[in-house]
């Protein structure tokens, strides 16, 4: 069933394209994606098994097939969705992000993923590659990182100092890691010390936030510039506090992302949207108009 014929009949907003602030462009073998944390692997599903590194979690993995043209089949199910922009990640060496950025510079923008063990360089790379691709954002994922850096490490400073001076929002998974990876760096209080000491700095829990939602809703609530996207998220575990935060005075704040074809299908994300139980006049702002103002897509 089109996506569209189902949002008509649950009363979901069927005219709003949606920005969708983590999607990827399969290929044959995906498991390069995850190379980075593998060192930090310790169990044997972890280092053998596992297709993905939550795949405990994630039980219907997205199976894309053989496609003769994987950005052009990205495209389509974007399509088939009504998603009209989505974000990934841009490197050097991702030549198919960077034929993606190329072929349909309307339907893609990019982030890059920063480790901040790299030092001063990787402050000269964000800007490098600010110019290049015009990179929209700065991700991270702290417990993934080796050796992993809290996220509120003197050593990701100089890389928050350069997204306040780019105005790029830095977009950060939080709460416990779908990996079998530890916690401590991911934990919600630590982006308490991040926002205080650099109030313009736009920061985006992503991830869920979970165990820690309530204190996650409590910090936006005190901070101006942070926000929260549903990444990796089927909607029907949305978290309760961050749909009642968004319908009462979060509404701003919270933004949609998706997680294909890491770990959902865009089938099962739309069709389970329709579900979440948002007010009228929030839908607008989650799936679209929040993101087009904190990453700045109309620029």
């Amino acid at each position: 069933m089109c996506a569209c014929s189902v949002r008509e009949k649950m009363g979901f907003p069927s005219n709003i394209k949606a920005i969708d602030l983590m999607l990827n462009v399969p290929g044959e073998d995906n498991s390069g994606w995850y190379d980075f944390m593998k060192p930090l692997f310790l169990d044997e599903e972890s280092r053998r098994v596992f297709k993905m590194p939550a795949q405990y979690m994630f039980k219907d993995i997205p199976d894309t097939g053989k496609q003769a043209d994987y950005i052009n089949y990205t495209v389509q199910k974007m399509d088939e969705h009504n998603i009209e922009r989505a974000m990934f990640g841009v490197d050097d060496n991702n030549e198919v992000a960077k034929e993606a950025l190329q072929r349909y510079p309307d339907r893609f923008f990019c982030s890059y993923h920063a480790n901040p063990n790299n030092g001063m360089d990787e402050v000269r790379k964000i800007q490098r590659l600010h110019g290049e691709y015009g990179i929209k954002s700065v991700t991270a994922f702290p417990s993934g990182l080796c050796p992993q850096v809290p996220i509120n490490d003197k050593r990701w400073y100089p890389i928050y100092a350069k997204c306040v001076e780019l105005d790029l929002p830095f977009a950060c998974c939080v709460g416990v890691p779908g990996p079998r990876l530890p916690m401590a760096p991911q934990k919600v209080e630590l982006i308490d010390e991040v926002c205080w000491f650099f109030p313009e700095l736009k920061f985006v829990m992503r991830h869920g936030a979970e165990p820690w939602t309530d204190l996650a809703v409590k910090l936006m609530l005190k901070y101006p510039n942070l926000s929260y996207m549903t990444s990796a998220f089927a909607p029907r575990h949305y978290p309760k506090a961050i749909v009642d935060y968004a319908n009462t005075r979060g509404a701003d704040k919270i933004m949609y992302a998706g997680y294909f074809p890491m770990g959902l299908s865009l089938e099962r994300i739309f069709t389970e949207l329709p579900e979440v139980p948002l007010n009228d006049e929030v839908w607008p702002k989650f799936l679209r108009e929040n993101a087009i103002r904190v990453f700045k897509l109309d620029h």
